[in-house]
């Protein structure tokens, strides 16, 4: 069995490591501390997807440079505050003491300000959006509260972005549901190298294959399920194809991660190596539909971010040892020292695209195989747990915290072994069992931990409930003052049903001149008419 890594350079598509790395490069893992198992989870016996059960928060950098932050996510708050029927946490992040750890001072923080004596732990919310790169709230803070949370970010350049999405999501929250099952795309980037093969075999296909017998066992959600890149490439086109294609889905898709080496780090960074030798970057998606009102499950190295430091730093100085030439290849992918660690920008630009999805999954390290291996067996079952999620209407976060309940597994054993290793008598080591099962529960761990949400870990899949009516049998709502074209209702019309034969949104918007939220609205006044009218006939032929 090797470890594979899913990152490949920018400039010439070529793998970091052309080929695996040996079990034994993995001897040299630290132990763990007892101080990484999670705390208790709160508000276990309520609904995890009910809000006014589990409450919803914000946690924003402190001082008031970082004010706008919130003034710019307000209407999200506002709308999550009436959801949940009570006001909305506000938590104010200060910067850690000189001296002090990242992550010593985000368990402080946690402990002492975030979860302090007295409230109730009914009353804390369990939601909570981070706003801010990783230099402004760090990737540590993140990680020690998603350990018992459901724990979102949002982080992008300028003001817009936090604007757009916020418009976004509460766009999508307004409309009523059309769908009742979700759309799951799987997608692997093909390049013929030994990752995205095992990757496929071991994640991908498992994962169809168990979603659609869990169907007829009737275990997983009657969702339509599309695979995308199998045994054969799939051309970029096709992915953006079925990618634009609107309704409640889930994007699936391994690949490489771009390498920022040599060129501009923060435009390219984890962005998605293609199998035809390209890749899929921020500009290529900032504008044109990919997954509207969807969720993107993004499997590959910094696809969601880079930290200042890796998890990895200090098992690959001891990798130095056994295989130095990877080592040092995997060493110049890292974030230089004095550089700021942040989001990558391929997320960024979905999430801020108005026809983008509404939550990215993605990783902010190296990710290696054994994120989907136990004792060298796939282990599809850990994200799948995260598809049957989403696919049932749960939100983000909760769905994620599927996958992050292993990262408490593995720590826990982990400890164990640790425990057990320092009750040996002095001079006796660890046997090649206990080592290589050290080593394995060690990559596990690192490589899960490193999973976190992009966007509000409230948002979840615009279905409908099996319990919603289909049809509309009122009236349709009216139209707003001011809302059609010059030219009336005629080119609304023929706008609607361009959109309707599947024409891209945005060019059917500019070819009309008109903004797409305003094609949306019309859209779905012209579908609730429809609705009304066929539920009217259908009434009067009964």
């Amino acid at each position: 069995m090797t470890l594979e890594l899913l990152l490949a350079r920018a400039d010439d598509c070529q793998p970091v490591l052309r080929q695996g790395l040996a079990e034994e490069t993995l001897l040299g893992v630290p132990p763990p501390s007892r101080g990484e198992l999670p705390a208790h989870l709160w508000d276990v016996n309520s609904d995890p997807n009910d809000l006014s059960k589990q409450r919803w928060g914000i946690v924003a950098p402190a001082g008031a440079e970082s004010d706008w932050l919130l003034e710019a996510v307000e209407p999200l708050r506002r709308v999550r505050e009436e959801a949940q029927g009570a006001p909305v946490a506000v938590y104010r992040y200060p910067k850690k003491p000189t001296r002090e750890l990242e992550v010593t001072w985000a368990m402080r923080w946690k402990k002492e300000f975030f979860r302090k004596e007295g409230p109730s732990e009914a009353t804390l919310p369990r939601y909570l959006l981070l706003l801010g790169d990783l230099h402004e709230l760090p990737l540590e803070l993140q990680q020690v509260l998603a350990t018992d949370a459901f724990v979102g970010r949002l982080a992008f350049p300028s003001r817009a972005g936090y604007v757009a999405y916020v418009d976004k999501v509460l766009r999508w929250e307004g409309l009523l549901p059309r769908e009742k099952r979700a759309r799951m795309l799987f997608y692997t980037s093909r390049d013929g190298t030994e990752a995205t093969i095992n990757g496929y075999r071991g994640l991908i296909a498992p994962s169809v294959e168990a979603c659609r017998g869990g169907q007829q066992l009737g275990e997983f959600p009657r969702a339509e399920i599309l695979e995308l890149g199998g045994e054969l490439p799939a051309p970029a086109e096709q992915l953006l194809a079925q990618a634009a294609q609107l309704g409640p889905g889930v994007l699936f898709s391994l690949s490489h991660g771009a390498s920022g080496f040599g060129g501009n780090r923060r435009e390219r960074q984890g962005a998605l190596m293609l199998a035809e030798r390209g890749s899929l970057m921020a500009k290529d998606v900032a504008a044109r539909p990919f997954l509207p009102g969807g969720i993107w499950f993004f499997f590959a190295c910094f696809s969601a971010g880079t930290p200042v430091r890796s998890s990895y730093s200090h098992w690959l100085d001891q990798l130095r040892e056994y295989a130095p030439d990877a080592a040092e290849r995997i060493a110049s992918e890292l974030l230089p020292e004095g550089e700021e660690p942040f989001i990558a920008a391929l997320p960024q630009a979905v999430l801020a695209n108005p026809e983008g999805p509404l939550a990215v999954m993605g990783h902010v390290d190296l990710a290696w195989s054994y994120g989907f291996r136990d004792h060298g067996r796939p282990t599809p079952s850990r994200f799948i747990g995260v598809l049957r999620a989403l696919a049932e209407g749960g939100r983000a976060g909760v769905a994620l915290h599927a996958l992050q309940r292993f990262v408490s597994e593995t720590s826990i054993e982990l400890t164990m072994l640790y425990g057990e290793a320092q009750r040996k008598p002095v001079g006796r080591g660890r046997s090649p069992i206990e080592t290589a099962k050290w080593a394995e529960l060690w990559m596990v761990r690192q490589d899960l931990s490193n999973y976190i949400l992009l966007g509000d870990p409230a948002v979840r899949l615009p279905l409908a409930s099996s319990e919603q009516e289909p049809v509309c049998p009122g009236p349709p709502p009216a139209l707003r003052a001011g809302s059609l074209p010059p030219a009336g209702l005629a080119v609304a019309e023929k706008a609607v049903l361009e959109l309707l034969s599947g024409h891209a949104l945005s060019r059917v918007a500019d070819r009309h001149s008109v903004s797409t939220r305003e094609l949306r609205e019309w859209e779905e006044l012209f579908r609730a008419a429809g609705r009304a009218a066929l539920s009217r006939y259908l009434s009067a032929k009964e």
